[in-house]
């Protein structure tokens, strides 16, 4: 299990022992960025943002870039999950996820002075999964407005202008945690090394890992997906050393729990993984994917009701992962019931949030009408 642009911990900054650390076992990093980089602003950025200036027409700045951000027939931004991207690189492709468009609005502010706050938004356990990882992935926005005093933490709220661009379904709008610039750093880091895992690209994700901890030693799930590389190279006694110091500062992690659990099973040590798996139990009851993974199972055996019960009570607990949905679809068309099945495959086109995945069920969702569609009579 790893982490992709979620909570940042309320520890203070410990810097971790160097022995959680093994650089010698990992070849030296293809690509590695800073802060500045993470950042930076390409002219076409600069020209975009004298753009803004200049057609401002009186308005205050800020609320200049917030239209020119969400209007039509400007950047025409859209949601897209599959990478982490830099600020340049998000608006070279005019996508990304809330992390990547985040980190752009911010750029884009820094370069006509509009100060930022950038905030955690706490939301429900939403899990996604590639292969045999699992991702928890959180969301961040940021605030567009006056800071009054120096400290990041200290602003007047009613002052600020939210750009959030995944809002939740009911437009309501959470109050974030803030969060310092460093942190969004480590997260963005963090996000390259469980995108890097998930290709198995070890090399590249224990950097960007590593890196993620440099930057905010308090962002605990950057120790989890330094473990999660560490195991699946091959190194479990580096696994297993940097998720007990995780889970020394956060005990009720049920993300190190699930995985330090995990590594104890696979190594014959039952009776300690069922101590954990006792304390996992008690925090999460039902763990990620249970009844989509019964689901599934009873789709192999034919059984499509029980299916689609199954279907029905994770889309209870996560109603927007666009997977859940598909196969509902599939269990519904089945049994027979082909309007359901296309709002399912609606839903999932909808609730997508990868341009691919977007794409897929668009082309299903035109077969399945296409095959629907009556004959024509000659």
């Amino acid at each position: 299990m790893a982490a992709l642009g979620g909570c940042a911990t309320a520890l203070a900054p410990q810097a971790p022992p160097g022995d959680l650390f093994a650089d010698h076992l990992f070849a030296p990093a293809n690509t590695t960025l800073t802060e500045a980089e993470i950042f930076a602003l390409t002219p076409a950025m600069q020209t975009y943002t004298r753009e803004v200036q200049r057609h401002r027409r009186g308005r205050e700045i800020r609320r200049a870039l917030f239209e020119a951000l969400y209007q039509r027939d400007g950047l025409q931004l859209e949601y897209d999950s599959a990478m982490t991207r830099t600020a340049s690189q998000a608006f070279e492709a005019r996508q990304g996820n809330c992390l990547s468009l985040v980190i752009m609005t911010a750029a884009l502010a820094n370069e006509l002075n509009i100060p930022v706050v950038f905030q955690d938004i706490p939301v429900d356990d939403a899990w996604s999964r590639s292969g045999d990882l699992y991702f928890n992935s959180g969301h961040v926005n940021l605030k567009l407005g006056r800071i009054f005093r120096d400290t990041v933490s200290t602003y007047d709220s009613a002052s600020y202008m939210v750009v959030d661009f995944l809002p939740p379904p009911d437009g309501r709008m959470k109050e974030g945690n803030v969060i310092a610039r460093h942190t969004v750093v480590a997260m963005f880091m963090n996000n390259r090394a469980a995108e890097a895992l998930a290709r198995e690209r070890f090399d590249d994700a224990y950097w960007w890992a590593r890196q993620a901890i440099a930057a905010d030693p308090a962002l605990l799930y950057a120790y989890n997906t330094l473990a999660v590389v560490y195991r699946r190279h091959g190194d479990a006694a580096l696994a297993e050393r940097t998720l007990r110091w995780a889970l020394e500062r956060e005990p009720n992690s049920t993300m190190v729990l699930n995985n330090l659990a995990q590594l104890l099973d696979a190594e014959g040590r039952k009776a300690e993984a069922g101590v954990l798996r006792q304390q996992l139990a008690r925090l999460q009851p039902v763990a990620p994917f249970h009844y989509f993974d019964l689901g599934r199972a009873a789709m192999a055996m034919g059984d499509w009701s029980r299916a689609r019960r199954l279907f029905e009570r994770e889309l209870q607990r996560d109603p927007d992962y666009h997977e859940f949905h598909a196969w509902m679809a599939a269990a519904l068309r089945q049994l027979g019931d082909h309007r359901r099945a296309d709002e399912h495959i609606k839903r999932a086109r909808d609730t997508s949030t990868t341009r691919t995945d977007h794409a897929l069920y668009a082309a299903k969702l035109d077969r399945l009408r296409a095959q629907a569609a009556p004959v024509p009579q000659h």
